[in-house]
């Protein structure tokens, strides 16, 4: 079982930044990828950046060169840095865990929400 846990979100002006972070109830070294989905209100929950199993990342394209992913192995976090954020970049942010043989863990969602 793991538990995910997101802080970070809020309101944010066009332009600007905003971290998000997802602590985990366990190390992240057991889970095999981790990431960051978002929904935004009448659309389906897409990827915006994660980890993979080899430790490389992918991003989408829509966030590419605004947003970085990072991870601190030691305090079992994931974090996602939102830099030049726009008014589409609104949405519920979920941290997502996938560890094989089991599934998919999520977070409770955090709020962005990002004003023109």
């Amino acid at each position: 079982q793991v538990h995910l846990v997101e802080s970070g979100g809020g309101l944010v002006q066009a332009g600007g930044s905003l971290r998000l972070s997802c602590a985990a109830s366990r190390s992240i070294f057991s889970i095999n990828i981790m990431g960051w989905y978002r929904q935004a209100p009448g659309k389906q929950r897409e990827l915006v950046a994660r980890f993979t199993s080899d430790g490389s990342t992918n991003y989408a394209n829509s966030v590419k060169g605004r947003f970085t992913i990072s991870r601190d192995n030691a305090k079992n976090t994931v974090s996602l840095q939102m830099n030049s954020v726009k008014p589409e970049d609104t949405a519920v942010y979920y941290c997502n865990g996938w560890v094989a043989g089991v599934g998919d863990y999520w977070g409770q969602g955090t709020q962005v929400t990002v004003s023109s």
